[in-house]
């Protein structure tokens, strides 16, 4: 086999399926839409990297990613944060006491923001959605358990 057969067949970009997207609406905070612009313009440089270097892979890598973040800017919502929320809503970080005696502590953002060992909990899942709508003190069944509502603020502008 030629070498030159080798080197054609590594330099084939990669077989890559697109990102999916939610079909819920993208809703987004203020700290969120920030995030989604930084990905865009990392995407942007390492797209002109890969055409620079002629790295196929990396130009099929970042296209795609570049797709995905663009549809997800122009189809974001931004929410304007409670300043001082009464009900757990999009928004706000919520303290939980669960029955096992741990305190743990949430931000619900939009679905890109989400990051749940950093605490930060997408809108649509299922602990969000149990917590939505209920105020200090409320009893909460929740996924894997039961708990109680704490404390209530709202998320600052860096999240």
């Amino acid at each position: 086999m030629s070498r030159a057969f080798v080197k054609e067949q590594d330099d084939a970009p990669e077989d890559l399926t697109e990102r999916p997207v939610s079909a819920g609406p993208n809703v987004v905070t203020p700290h969120g839409l920030k995030l989604i612009d930084a990905e865009i313009e990392a995407g942007r440089r390492i797209l002109a990297q890969g055409q620079h270097e002629g790295d196929k892979s990396a130009i099929a890598r970042a296209s795609r990613d570049l797709r995905y973040w663009v549809q997800r800017r122009a189809t974001a919502q931004v929410i304007e944060m409670p300043d001082r929320p009464e009900t757990v809503a999009f928004g706000t970080r919520v303290t939980i006491l669960r029955d096992d005696g741990r305190k743990q502590v949430f931000a619900i953002v939009g679905e890109d923001e989400s990051d749940p060992p950093k605490g930060y909990l997408t809108y649509t899942s299922p602990l969000a959605r149990a917590l939505m709508g209920r105020a200090v003190g409320d009893a909460v069944e929740i996924p894997g358990g039961e708990a109680e509502i704490v404390k209530l603020e709202a998320i600052g502008p860096e999240g």
